[in-house]
């Protein structure tokens, strides 16, 4: 008889779950066939969506595989479950309530509104849904693009909200030879039809969370991010105190600034700093995101945080918040990571 290990996994709604992973199963793959839903994606450690904790146990990658996750990631017990093979009993913490993952992806198609250029190298497309088409996100989570005649998958943060279906608000990142950025900037025009699928990953905003928030964000890292300060908008009741952190290099590549500024005005408890690596000349905070925090923007032990951009912000983000007092377990994260 082939071994089996119990794997329990304890949810942030306080459900656990407990099942028998093979000795040649992933706990993804055990998982599904048990019927548990957990947010993936890419079932190849390339995502994040499956990222757990591990806090009883041994469990490892499988053999020939690859993932994300840094070395001190690991050492430290996050573990993607796609990839990872208990090796003994073990506990596994998610970030997210036990019926979260049940959302299911879909397919849809929608048609092209408008391209605008917001930025020297940011473009805003906006996308309306098809007839009978229906794709809904939680603010945060991700969307996946096939370009049209390039046959690849661009995965994409809307800046809207489900509040503004049918349309989808997209914030794409121009680069040399990219395939989007070849489409976008040669081939795209009104009332063309692109094949979207999701909703993807478990960087969304946590609904029930009422204490201090903090949004870092570093390009077009900003689009999950404002999608959830929307989100908060949303809400009724009393909104928490909010700071966004945001940043680029130079301010000629700074965008939505004005309707940061418009979501400052209708929430009273949101603080922005605009953030430049160089360039500021006293317009804008100088430096990154991270540079900006200080120790009098944590006050409450229960403030969480939201980080997306590139993987240096996002390390350097989480070692400053947890320096100034913000539990690692409140701290959510979304690398992007730019595609050629």
């Amino acid at each position: 008889m082939t071994a089996t290990h119990t794997v329990k996994l304890r949810f942030a709604d306080g459900a656990i779950r407990a099942l028998e992973v093979g000795a040649e199963q992933t706990v993804l793959d055990a998982a599904l066939a048990a019927g548990v839903p957990l947010l993936h994606q890419c079932r190849s450690g390339s995502c994040s969506s499956c990222l757990s904790h591990l806090v009883e146990g041994e469990a490892l990658p499988r053999p020939g595989s690859s993932s994300t996750l840094l070395a001190s990631e690991f050492a430290a017990g996050q573990r993607l479950l796609c990839v990872t093979q208990p090796k003994g009993d073990c506990t596994f913490e998610l970030g997210y309530g036990s019926e979260e993952g049940a959302q299911p992806v879909v397919e849809a198609h929608a048609f092209v509104n408008a391209i605008e250029p917001i930025a020297s190298n940011v473009v805003k497309l906006s996308l309306e849904l098809a007839e009978g088409s229906w794709l809904a996100c939680r603010p945060g989570q991700f969307i996946q693009v096939e370009v049209p005649g390039a046959g690849v998958l661009r995965s994409y943060s809307p800046v809207s909200t489900e509040a503004d279906l049918p349309r989808l608000d997209l914030l794409i990142r121009l680069l040399p030879q990219g395939a989007m950025t070849s489409w976008l900037t040669c081939g795209a025009k009104v009332d063309d039809v692109v094949r979207i699928t999701g909703p993807y990953g478990a960087f969304f905003l946590r609904e029930k969370r009422r204490a201090p928030h903090i949004f870092v964000a570093g390009g077009t890292g900003l689009a999950p991010v404002l999608a959830m300060i929307d989100r908060i908008r949303q809400l009724g009741g009393r909104k928490p105190p909010m700071l966004l952190s945001f940043g680029c290099a130079t301010p000629d590549v700074l965008f939505y600034l004005d309707e940061l500024e418009l979501r400052r005005q209708w929430l009273p408890t949101l603080e922005t700093r605009i953030c430049v690596d160089r360039g500021s000349n006293g317009d804008f905070h100088e430096g990154s995101p991270v540079s900006a925090l200080t120790a009098a923007d944590v006050r409450d032990p229960d403030t969480v945080a939201y980080l997306c951009g590139p993987q240096g912000m996002i390390d350097a983000a989480t070692q400053r918040l947890i320096e100034l007092g913000v539990a690692p377990e409140n701290i959510f994260s979304e690398q992007f990571v730019p595609s050629n």
